[in-house]
């Protein structure tokens, strides 16, 4: 694994979103994104859950992971896309919804894998 990979490995807890408040993003559970060392991982925030697959890269020293993902929102089939910079154990970012909502959203690391 490249160093760049390592450091957006982890759990990360989404502590802030655009569009939508804690009451709504911590619902269901914590809102989390976690980035395991394949580069797969998983999220949700809300009624708003899938699997993804990311890519890193590092654009002016800042460690940067786009993703796709597909899951579901409220039990409905659901896709799209994201992108998370990550700054020590700060992130912040965008996901969007295919043909729906996007929202920039702000993390901290919770732990390395």
């Amino acid at each position: 694994m490249k160093k760049t990979e390592k450091v957006v490995v982890g759990d990360w807890r989404i502590t802030s979103m655009e569009m939508w408040d804690a009451d709504y993003f911590d619902m269901e559970v914590p809102a989390y994104i976690t980035i395991r060392e394949d580069l797969m991982g998983e999220f949700q925030f809300g009624l708003v859950q899938g699997g993804l697959a990311a890519r890193v890269s590092v654009t002016a020293g800042v460690a940067r992971v786009e993703f796709s993902w597909e899951g579901c929102d409220e039990n409905d089939p659901a896709s799209g896309r994201g992108w998370m910079q990550v700054k020590g154990d700060q992130a912040e970012g965008r996901i969007y919804l295919h043909q729906g909502d996007d929202s920039d959203f702000t993390a901290v690391r919770r732990s390395s894998k």
